[in-house]
Formats: structure tokens, C-alpha cells, sequence
């Protein structure tokens, strides 16, 4: 491993010194927190791509044996490193999506019937050199690992060229955008509020006839562009006006995605798991007092704690299956983080990974994340299938890195957009239990969906 520090820099204004490279990747700690906002990522410019299309890896274009994790942990293989402790925790690998909808891949459920195709199942590019901010020190670094070159020597000589190259790059003067104006979208939701409350009707007689205790239902909303429309503009505006620890901008084959997550769905470091489901959300208000009133009514509101608990328990028993016995616990319990424009209550399970378990094998026994899914797991999801009609496609899904070390750092893939030059995707969700008041779920739908919609408008840019 080959390191420099560089002046610190904002990341994406770092982003937009590497705008118009392969395979842009931007893990955006856009909220800053000392643990969960610590570290941003940036990469371009891939020496690898890694797809799974209809069941199907790909390695480079070309076919790769196996079940799709396996191929998976195949590619990762030749390029193992081990981790620099006086680095960030991402030093090189892999950066990309995991689709909701692959988890009917794992699991015995139902998969959906219609597929816009805007994603792969999977999609991560693999990155040889990364730029890493430390936003508690206010640092920032380049790592280099050298890769694809394997030989040593080889690998010192690439990583030093390349170091060279990213740090020129990010000293050049900032480009300076284009302002295009950009009309009001025209957003079309799959549901009216009427079918929605009657989805959290039929998910409410479920949960009577005893199949599920909740499930997670969402709207998709889909809004054409305008030509020239700009992503990375669009992004700067929505980290800026809904700013989470889990943010990301990733440019994937003709796709963009946009998100501001604030939920982990899982991290690894060393053995130990960490997962943080978020349930329970009441909207921000402009007045210091109501703003308070509303947290602390989120707090004590039996619903809502009700529902994280019940995921809390789904959580511990998905990691029970990868952990080892007796090592998993909750250390947070509805506890409450506040954002932009929601309050959330939040919980956090961890665990030890048992011997000879790899971060896919966690990957394979925990997606999708269960927070949003349901309980019980497998049930929620052919409702939310049934129910839901289209494939969730990267919303649900999973955004972040998986390292050459085999550490690996992922959001949920909610409060995120869809981007495919001509069209823009966003769903929205919550979750459904019996004491569910369905014009109440309609409504915090759009409240979740608010922050991201106002990025659209015309403004200036962060």
C-alpha cells in the first residue's frame, strides 16, 4: 500500500475535478458525525467492472463461473492485501450497488414481474486508487494499491504513477458548470393516495390473518428530464439540502445514482458486524419548541417503537446466522438522530463474525436489509412484491465498498434517485403494522421524499 496526503479538499468539489473520468464514485459523508460521518471516499478511472445480469456474473464483459457472490469473491481474490491501520478504513476495492431485488436470488420469495432495467443485480467497479477524507481530522489522502499489477515491483511503480496523476489532477482549478435552468419535473407516482392507503389496508389484513407482524411499501415516483439535464449538479444541491452520513454519487454504464442515506446497513472491520435499522420517523418543524416536542413525541410514541423493536429482532437473527454464538447484541435501542428534514429512531445490532465467514458470506446471509423488508423477512417480501407490483430495482438495495482487505461499509439505498439520462426514479416507504393509520404512512412517504425532490429545482449549486 502506497499513501500521500494532499491538501484537504471539500469531496465533491474534489468530485468535480475527476468529472468526465470512467466509473466516478463519490461514498459522501455529506453529514458530518465523528463515527458514522467520519470518512468520504472518492475513485475513477476502474481497472475492473463486475456485473450480475439475469442470474449471470460478468468479470470485464466476459462471463465468470459460479453463484454470483461467489464469482464475486473470485474476482476479489488475486488482489488481498492486508489493512493499514494509519489509514481510513477504505485503502482500495470495490465500490457499487446491490439491487434489492437480487435478494430473490438468496431466498426462496417471490421476484417481481416488471423490470424497468435501469440497474444490474450487481454492479461494482474495482479501484486500484482512491482519495480518502478524514472529516474528524480534517485530512485528506491518496491510497494506491498498484493493482491489476501483481508483482511487486510492478505494482510500486504503477502506484506511484498513479498518485502522481490523482494529485495533479485534484490541484487543477475546479471546472466551472454550465448553469442550464431546469423546469419543474413532472413527478408520476405509481400509486394515488387513495391505492396507497389501500395497500396499508391489504398489508394490515395480512398482519390479522397472522402472516406478518409488518411489512415496508413503497411509491415510486418517475419524472422525465429535460435534455442536458446535469447529475452532479443535481447531487451537490441534494447533499446540500439533505445532507446524511451515507450520501453517495455513482456513475454505472449510462446510470447515475444519487443518494442521500442516512442509514448503514452493514459494516465489517476486522470481525466485527455492525448494522443500524432505522424505524420510526416524524417530520422536522422550523420552530425550535415544535421541533422538540416532535422528537421527543417520536420517542415515546408506542407504534413506532413497537415497529424498530420488532426489526431489531429480525436484525438479531439474521446475524446470528453468520456471527458467532452468544456474540450478538444491542447496544442502541430507538435511540434518536435528526437530519435535514425527518427525526428518526435508530438502533444498532452488532456481532462477531464466526470463523470462516467472509464479508460476502455476511452479504448473502443478511441482504436485504431487514428494516426495510418486514417481519417476518421472507413473508414481507412476496406482499411487498405482491403489493408493489414493479421491481425495487436499487432503492432498498445496498450502496458502498467492499475492500481488497475484506472490510466492507454499505448504506440502504433509501432517500436515493435513479438517474438514467432521460428519466428520474425515486421511491418512498414506510413501514406498516397493525396500529398503521394508512393516510398517515401515505404522508410520510412525502415527507421522506421532500428533501430530494426541492434538489431538482433550479438553484445555486453547493
Amino acid at each position: 500500500m502506497w499513501s500521500r496526503p494532499v491538501p484537504p479538499l471539500d469531496p465533491a468539489a474534489a468530485a468535480a475535478r475527476l468529472r468526465g473520468r470512467p466509473g466516478l464514485a463519490l461514498l459522501d459523508s455529506a453529514m458530518r458525525h465523528d463515527t458514522l460521518g467520519r470518512h468520504s471516499y472518492l475513485a475513477a478511472d476502474p481497472f475492473g467492472s463486475f456485473r450480475v445480469r439475469g442470474g449471470r456474473a460478468f468479470w470485464n464483459g466476459a462471463p465468470v463461473p459460479g453463484a454470483p457472490l461467489n464469482a464475486l469473491r473470485a474476482v476479489l481474490a488475486p488482489y488481498r492485501t492486508e489493512p493499514d491501520s494509519d489509514l481510513p478504513p477504505f485503502q482500495g476495492g470495490a465500490i457499487g450497488t446491490i439491487a434489492y431485488d437480487f435478494g430473490a436470488s438468496l431466498e426462496r420469495v417471490t421476484p417481481p414481474a416488471r423490470r424497468a432495467g435501469l440497474t444490474d443485480d450487481l454492479a461494482f467497479n474495482l479501484y486500484a486508487t482512491i482519495v480518502a477524507f478524514d472529516h474528524r481530522a480534517g485530512t485528506c489522502r491518496l491510497i494506491a494499491t498498484g493493482f491489476p499489477e501483481t508483482d511487486l515491483a510492478a505494482r510500486a511503480r504503477k502506484a506511484a504513477a498513479d498518485l502522481d496523476a490523482l494529485e495533479a489532477a485534484l490541484a487543477a482549478p475546479e471546472p466551472t458548470p454550465e448553469a442550464a435552468p431546469v423546469a419543474a419535473l413532472a413527478w408520476r407516482s405509481n400509486f394515488t393516495p387513495d391505492a396507497y392507503a389501500r395497500a396499508v389496508e391489504r398489508v394490515r389484513d395480512y398482519i390479522r390473518a397472522g402472516d406478518i407482524y409488518q411489512a415496508n411499501i413503497a411509491q415510486r415516483f418517475e419524472a422525465a428530464l429535460p435534455p442536458g439535464f446535469d447529475a452532479f449538479a443535481f447531487y451537490r444541491r441534494l447533499r446540500a439540502r439533505n445532507p446524511a452520513p451515507f450520501a453517495a454519487y455513482l456513475e454505472l454504464d449510462g446510470l447515475t445514482i444519487a443518494s442521500s442515506s442516512p442509514e448503514r446497513f452493514l459494516r465489517l472491520d476486522g470481525r466485527q458486524v455492525e448494522t443500524r435499522p432505522i424505524k420510526g420517523t416524524a417530520p422536522r418543524s422550523a420552530d425550535p419548541a415544535e421541533d422538540r416536542a416532535r422528537a421527543e413525541a417520536l420517542l415515546a410514541d408506542p407504534k413506532e417503537r413497537a415497529e424498530n423493536v420488532m426489526i431489531v429482532d429480525l436484525l438479531r437473527n439474521d446475524l446470528s446466522r453468520i456471527c458467532a454464538p452468544h456474540s450478538v447484541a444491542v447496544p442502541t435501542l430507538c435511540g434518536l438522530e435528526t437530519y435535514a428534514g425527518v427525526h428518526h429512531l435508530v438502533s444498532a445490532v452488532t456481532g462477531t463474525l464466526r470463523e470462516g465467514a467472509d464479508g460476502i458470506d455476511l452479504l448473502a446471509a443478511t441482504f436485504p436489509g431487514g428494516s426495510i423488508t418486514g417481519a417476518p423477512k421472507l413473508r414481507a417480501m412476496d406482499i411487498i412484491t405482491e403489493i408493489e407490483g414493479d421491481a425495487r430495482e436499487a432503492y432498498c438495495g445496498a450502496i458502498g465498498w467492499i475492500g481488497f482487505d475484506g472490510g466492507l461499509d454499505t448504506s440502504i439505498a433509501i432517500r436515493t434517485v435513479m438517474i438514467d439520462g432521460t428519466r428520474a426514479v425515486l421511491q418512498a416507504g414506510g413501514g406498516v403494522t397493525l396500529l398503521s393509520d394508512p393516510h398517515a404512512e401515505y404522508r410520510e412517504t412525502l415527507t421522506k421524499a421532500e428533501r430530494v425532490f426541492s434538489a431538482f429545482a433550479t438553484g445555486e449549486d453547493a
